[in-house]
């Protein structure tokens, strides 16, 4: 057992606690984006396609689909790299990608909730 937490110590301080993904960007549950979304100032970004975003999105929400984020058009929706954005798209594929593509182009604060497929709140069109 001595030989062993030690072991442990290393994994947990090598993982770290915070949440934080090896990617630049955290993961966070659909309850805890929508606690943002009531109590803060954040950028609601859908990574999906026009189309997809027409049919319904979450309210306040910006489209930026995932095949077109550069540095120019993350900074037409996001002018501040320390903006709280929280990344959605239809089943959670694309959201990682475009929120590994965001931290990559320095935005520092980006949390990725999943898809709306299984978004239980409110929506619109």
């Amino acid at each position: 057992m001595k030989r062993i937490l030690p072991i442990l110590l290393s994994l947990l301080l090598l993982t770290g606690c915070g949440g934080n993904s090896a990617d630049g960007y955290q993961q966070i549950t659909q309850e805890e984006a929508k606690e943002m979304m009531d109590t803060q100032e954040v950028i609601i970004l859908d990574v999906r396609e026009q189309d997809e975003y027409d049919s319904g999105h979450i309210p306040g929400a910006v489209l930026l689909p995932v095949g077109s984020i550069d540095e120019d058009t993350a900074t037409e929706v996001i002018p501040e790299k320390d903006s709280t954005v929280l990344v959605y798209c239809r089943s959670g594929n694309r959201s990682k990608t475009a929120s590994s593509a965001l931290a990559e182009l320095g935005y520092t604060n980006i949390y990725e909730f999943g898809g709306i497929s299984t978004w239980p709140y409110e929506t619109e069109s």
